[in-house]
């Protein structure tokens, strides 16, 4: 790792746990209380989701972020593992369930990251996510996203907010995709969309 790298890793990890548990607590109960089996987490970062787990969950966390993984172990029941969402080390169908929460907008290469939820996800599987999107072209807010991108992707691990994350997850393979659209408020007028929902694979 260079000192470069571990800088950012460690800006992103003070950043994640200074907060986040508190948010988008509706969105979390809703999509991850009826999971069950083995349920793959993608950047669980510090933990926001892991008090919303059923205990019939057995939880992979699967973190980039070296700096938080002694965060995690304290919080989740379950296993931390290193490595990158883009080549996920397990095998062929081989979880129940993948979640992702506002990870999207942070990694390297969205359409391989979703390629490989949907290997490892089992027949019938599903991927459920909650993730902020881009503005409609033309907004107000749109242009916010665009010009607040540099200085997110610099200080949040990589987050870029004007990602179509959207339309990535319609164009992975899915069998069946099922999406809900909300908005939150921001500073200045700014209304930033956000998209939760499942996707599940042939079975």
């Amino acid at each position: 790792m260079t000192t470069r790298t571990a800088r950012g890793w460690k800006r992103a990890a003070r950043n994640r746990s200074a907060g986040g548990a508190g948010m988008y607590v509706p969105q979390r109960r809703k999509l991850l209380a009826d999971l069950t089996g083995t349920v793959l987490e993608i950047g669980p970062g510090a933990g926001a989701n892991t008090a919303h787990f059923g205990r019939d969950v057995r939880w992979l966390g699967l973190e980039p972020n070296p700096y938080l993984h002694e965060r995690l172990r304290e919080k989740a029941r379950g296993q931390v593992i290193g490595g990158a969402a883009e080549s996920i080390p397990l095998a062929d169908h081989s979880v129940d369930a993948v979640v992702g929460t506002i990870v999207l907008c942070s990694v390297y290469d969205q359409s391989r990251v979703l390629a490989e939820i949907v290997r490892v996800l089992r027949p019938g599987g599903r991927y459920v996510f909650l993730e902020h999107v881009a503005a409609p072209d033309g907004t107000w807010s749109r242009w916010a996203q665009k010009t607040v991108a540099p200085v997110s992707r610099w200080l949040d691990g990589g987050c870029d907010p004007a990602r179509e994350t959207g339309r990535a997850i319609d164009a992975a393979g899915f069998d069946r995709v099922e999406t809900e659209e909300f908005l939150l408020h921001g500073p200045f007028g700014v209304k930033i969309p956000h998209l939760t929902g499942w996707a599940s694979t042939a079975g």
